[in-house]
């Protein structure tokens, strides 16, 4: 079966800073491509989605501007969602210097780190309907418990394409269905939203096995439904208790008793029509 992977990260820290992966030293260095095609080899990954990497503010336009050139030599990265600030006023003129960038499919503001107030401003909602006069989604970053405000945020936009990382990063390990479970079930309800397949590994904890995962994945589906489900491999975060080539393996079995055509929408045909791949 071949694959879209929705969710690659890439990054060389001696170019483009993520003060964030000070506090993780699995991930305190660089990760480039030639790593990543080693750790997909035989994985059946044929395109892939690059997302920004949350790197410090100043070199965010920097960082979309290298995997635009790093795209054209390397065709496997068909698509990049960049890193911008809907909460600041200036945010047009960031969409605008996005723009010339043909890969471009996507915004990403990473919203687990910031206060939750600033997904409700008035600037950020009028900055992120913006996106839809250029047929761009925005990927979802919130916690669990965030999930309330990533349904006012796609309410107010209904025009704007979201994409919600990692199923809404639920507790794996510490196997916290509710209030998850329900408020997943609500996000589901808005027709503007879908949902990623990706990142459970890294909230599993180690020595997670495929079925520990499979109450997750299984919710995420029955709430969404396959048309739309994305699947994404979230290296190298997934690196922290696996590797990309175990998570494939456990996708595999977790949708084994699908439908051919229902694993073609969670592989590759959803991501072709949500990314324009």
């Amino acid at each position: 079966m071949k694959r879209i992977d929705t969710h690659q990260h890439l990054w060389d820290l001696s170019q483009f800073p993520c003060s964030w992966c000070a506090g993780l030293p699995a991930l305190n260095r660089n990760f480039l491509l030639a790593d990543y095609l080693a750790a997909a080899q035989g994985a059946g990954i044929e395109k892939t989605v690059f997302v920004e990497c949350d790197v410090d503010e100043p070199h965010s336009l920097a960082e979309a501007r290298h995997i635009q050139q790093l795209s054209e030599a390397n065709p496997l990265i068909a698509g990049l969602v960049a890193s911008a600030r809907p909460e600041h006023a200036d945010f047009p003129a960031q969409l605008e210097a996005l723009l010339p960038l043909g890969k471009l499919r996507g915004i990403r503001r990473v919203l687990h780190t910031v206060p939750d107030s600033l997904s409700c401003s008035g600037t950020f909602v009028a900055n992120i309907r913006r996106l839809s006069l250029h047929k761009l989604t925005f990927d979802l970053c919130v916690l669990a418990q965030q999930l309330p405000l990533a349904f006012l945020l796609a309410e107010k936009c209904p025009e704007v394409q979201f994409v919600l990382d990692h199923c809404g990063v639920p507790d794996v390990k510490g196997k916290a269905f509710d209030p998850w479970r329900a408020n997943l079930q609500r996000l589901a309800g808005l027709p503007n939203v879908v949902c990623k397949i990706s990142g459970l590994p890294a909230y599993a904890g180690d020595h997670w096995r495929p079925e520990d995962l499979r109450p997750w994945v299984d919710h995420a589906v029955g709430c969404f439904g396959w048309d739309r489900v994305l699947w994404g491999g979230d290296w190298p975060v997934c690196t922290l208790t696996g590797t990309l080539r175990q998570w494939v393996a456990a996708t595999d079995l977790l949708f084994a008793t699908a439908t051919p055509e229902e694993r073609e929408k969670v592989f590759f045909k959803n991501a072709e029509r949500i990314y324009r791949l």
